[in-house]
């Protein structure tokens, strides 16, 4: 028997031990120690956001995300056309001056304005789920991230943020998306270079 014929055989002999299913093993399986994170999360996002290289901006109301995202392309001479989620397409955009189409992105959309399941305190990490409405390169083939975080949507660490998905949803989508600032690569002399597999800048607008 081949190594993987042994690991597999392993796995199906371990599915149903004590009547018990791989899923609760996960579940009933005891975690590890979790560092104390301070009680005002939005707070810690914001400070780890920020040593991520995110920008981070605050919306009272869902009503203000457009006037917030049209400064913020003025201040960087950013285009004003893109892409986003269908459920943001309601917004009043075009009042801004931004033009988007609710779509999936292509390579030469330089605008992508997503939502995000949600955002981990400990990391000031996007936490983003894949789907028809939520199409993944809306987050990951513009050159400008821009992500709108309900402020209640924030979680204090990753073990909290799979508790969520998992009482939220039930079953895990096609794919989960975790985004800790711009895309950055050093592989070539060690040299940290911002854009190489994804957006040059995010910004997270931090709404309630």
């Amino acid at each position: 028997m081949s190594a993987r014929d042994n690991i597999l055989t392993r796995i199906g002999k371990a599915k149903h031990v004590a009547g018990h299913n791989i899923e609760s093993e996960i579940r009933r399986h005891q975690r590890g120690p979790v560092p104390p994170i301070a009680s005002d999360l939005a707070r810690c996002f914001d400070e780890q956001a920020a040593r991520l290289s995110s920008d981070v901006a605050h919306a009272g109301t869902v009503e203000e995300v457009p006037d917030i995202v049209a400064r913020y392309l003025r201040k960087h001479d950013l285009p004003k056309q893109g892409v986003c989620w269908p459920v943001l397409a309601p917004y009043d955009w075009r009042s801004a001056g931004i033009e988007l189409q609710a779509r999936g992105a292509r390579g030469d959309d330089m605008l992508g304005i997503t939502g995000a399941f949600v955002g981990i305190a400990e990391t000031g990490t996007l936490m983003l789920l894949s789907g028809p409405d939520t199409p993944a390169t809306v987050s990951l083939l513009p050159e400008t991230h821009v992500a709108v975080l309900d402020a209640g949507r924030i979680v204090a660490n990753m073990e909290q943020a799979w508790d969520r998905l998992r009482l939220e949803r039930g079953s895990l989508p096609r794919a989960v998306n975790f985004i800790s600032g711009p895309s950055r690569t050093a592989d070539i002399e060690q040299t940290v270079t911002l854009g190489a597999h994804g957006p040059y800048r995010v910004l997270i607008i931090i709404v309630g």
